[in-house]
C-alpha cells in the first residue's frame, strides 16, 4: 500500500510538473528592429527567461537589457547608458495570460493572444500581443511579433539623434519551452 501511494504521488507530481514550461536554454531570442530615416538599429537577446503555466495560461518573461547584442559596440553602449538606462532598469518584464484555451495534450499550432502588463524602463503598461504557440512533442514553440512605442516607456531620444531612432520599434520573440523539472 505504501509503495502504491508513493508511485501514485510520483505520477501525480510528474504530471503536475509537466504543466509548467520554461524557456529552453539556447533556444530563444528576442530581436528588435528600429527603422529610421538615417540608420537602422537592431539587436538580439538570446538569454530571455520565461515560464508558462499550461493549466491557467499564465506567462511571465524577464529579459536582461545588457544582453541585447548590436552590430556596433557604440550602439550597445548608447542603448544601455542613454536610452534604457540598464544600470537603473536592468530588466524588461512581461506578465500576462493566454486568452485562448489550448489543449496541451495535442501537437499542433495555435493562434494565441496574450494580454498583460509590460514593464520597461521602469514604466508598466498594458500590453496585448498576438502570435502562435505550437505544441511539438514535449516542447512548446512560441512566436510573436509586436510593436513598442518608446515614448510610452519614457525613453527619451535627444533631438540631435532623433532621425537615427524610430519612434516605434518592432519586436520579435521566438522561443522553445520545455517542461520544467525539479532537480
Amino acid at each position: 500500500m505504501k509503495n502504491l501511494f508513493l508511485g501514485l504521488s510520483l505520477i501525480v507530481g510528474l504530471s503536475a510538473s509537466a504543466q509548467l514550461y520554461r524557456v529552453k536554454k539556447d533556444a530563444a531570442s528576442i530581436h528588435f528592429f528600429s527603422k529610421a530615416s538615417m540608420e537602422d538599429i537592431e539587436a538580439t537577446n538570446k538569454t530571455p527567461n520565461g515560464v508558462l503555466k499550461a493549466e491557467t495560461g499564465d506567462v511571465q518573461f524577464a529579459v536582461t537589457m545588457t544582453q541585447f547584442k548590436f552590430k556596433s559596440g557604440l550602439m550597445e553602449e548608447h542603448f544601455n547608458e542613454n536610452y534604457v538606462e540598464s544600470a537603473k532598469f536592468p530588466q524588461a518584464i512581461f506578465k500576462g495570460k493566454i486568452s485562448e484555451k489550448i489543449d496541451y495534450t495535442k501537437d499542433g499550432e495555435n493562434k494565441v493572444t496574450v494580454t498583460g502588463k509590460m514593464t520597461l524602463h521602469g514604466v508598466t503598461k498594458d500590453a496585448t500581443m498576438e502570435g502562435t504557440l505550437t505544441k511539438k512533442g514535449t516542447e512548446l514553440i512560441l512566436n510573436s511579433g509586436f510593436k513598442i512605442k518608446i515614448a510610452d516607456y519614457d525613453i527619451k531620444v535627444p533631438s540631435l539623434v532623433a532621425q537615427k531612432i524610430a519612434e516605434i520599434v518592432d519586436v520579435t520573440v521566438n522561443c522553445t519551452m520545455e517542461p520544467f523539472e525539479k532537480k
